[in-house]
């Protein structure tokens, strides 16, 4: 009876070795008291996708004694629901994609109603509008996607010469994380920031050009420009998406989201010489020499529209100043009031 007593001593021991263990694992376990249970199966619920925002409200901003029966505000249509403006005229909101000017990787609609792109390159300068006393030029931003021969191009900047050596300068500023509700479009008159009070329908007037305006189109990042009598230019400032990005492998990187203008222009007044990659397209002797069908119809002659800075009116087709020599007779721009969609092929379709 000796032998039990004996191995008492060491089944002690073992117990308090057991405990000790069992104390020390429940210490190095940084769990919280509820996670030590068996863990859940279930994956996490996956993120959706972000909500759309909401089409953007829109009126007619002419003159109310001129459309008094086009008041009401209307939505943007569902494939520019957050750029977008109204026609007066035919009382209904169009998008500013879908009448004369440029937008995203260039793709121009001319003053004939058809639409083009033109890649230029980047980091370069090229007159977009050339007449005898109005001048547009575009500054071209760029990337090189991943597989391609050519950088992909988009418009930053526009610098407008006018009357009297004026410089209106619009421009998108560089932006790594886009949020729609901070501004960054950047204007200046002559050098001198335009300071727009806040609010969509805001506007500035020139002190120096009276008959030069700038309203807001939106509370961010949208402006009309207007010159009473010549020219209106619509610009949003909008960056590339990261869903745009993926399907067309732009490649955009954490620090620049490439913000870049939507344009959109109507000319009141332009003579018959008018030139420039989209000034052309206004003249009454254009011919249009694109495949309307294909699906990327594209306009060479880049050196024809370079121009050596953005200020520069020295584009090989500049026809700034000509008129106070040689006289040309101004014309209506009949084809500037032009508005397009897409249609049932890869081109679009265009109606006045």
């Amino acid at each position: 009876m000796a032998r039990p007593r004996a191995l008492l001593p060491l089944a002690l021991a073992a117990v308090i070795v057991l405990v000790a263990v069992a104390s020390a694992a429940a210490q190095a376990d940084p769990r919280p008291p509820k996670a030590q249970g068996p863990k859940d199966p279930r994956p996490p619920k996956a993120q959706g996708p972000k909500p759309k925002p909401k089409p953007m409200k829109v009126k007619c901003q002419e003159n109310k004694k001129l459309y008094p029966y086009c008041r009401k505000q209307m939505e943007c249509p569902a494939n520019c629901p957050q750029s977008c403006y109204v026609d007066c005229d035919l009382c209904k909101p169009v998008c500013v994609c879908n009448v004369p000017g440029a937008c995203g990787d260039p793709r121009f609609i001319g003053g004939d109603g058809n639409a083009f792109y033109f890649h230029g390159r980047r980091d370069a300068d090229f007159c977009v509008v050339s007449d005898r006393d109005l001048h547009i030029n575009a500054h071209f931003i760029g990337k090189r996607g991943d597989g391609m021969s050519r950088d992909f191009t988009w418009i930053q900047a526009i610098a407008v010469l006018f009357d009297g050596g004026h410089k209106l300068y619009v421009g998108a500023r560089k932006t790594a994380a886009w949020d729609d509700d901070v501004d960054r479009l950047e204007i200046t008159l002559d050098g001198e920031a335009v300071h727009l009070p806040e609010g969509a329908d805001a506007t500035w007037t020139s002190a120096a050009v009276p008959a030069l305006t700038v309203t807001r189109t939106k509370a961010a990042n949208g402006v009309l420009v207007a010159l009473d009598g010549r020219f209106k230019i619509r610009a949003n400032a909008v960056p590339i998406t990261e869903e745009e990005s993926r399907v067309h492998r732009y490649g955009v990187a954490a620090d620049d989201c490439l913000a870049h203008l939507d344009l959109a222009f109507k000319f009141d007044t332009l003579t018959g010489d008018v030139h420039g990659v989209v000034g052309q397209t206004y003249r009454s002797d254009y011919v249009n020499h694109f495949d309307v069908k294909a699906s990327m119809p594209t306009m060479g002659g880049e050196s024809s529209f370079t121009t050596s800075n953005l200020f520069a009116a020295d584009c090989a087709v500049s026809r700034f100043g000509l008129g106070r020599h040689h006289g040309g007779a101004a014309v209506m721009s009949e084809l500037a009031g032009v508005t397009c969609a897409s249609g049932t092929g890869p081109g679009v379709v265009c109606k006045k």
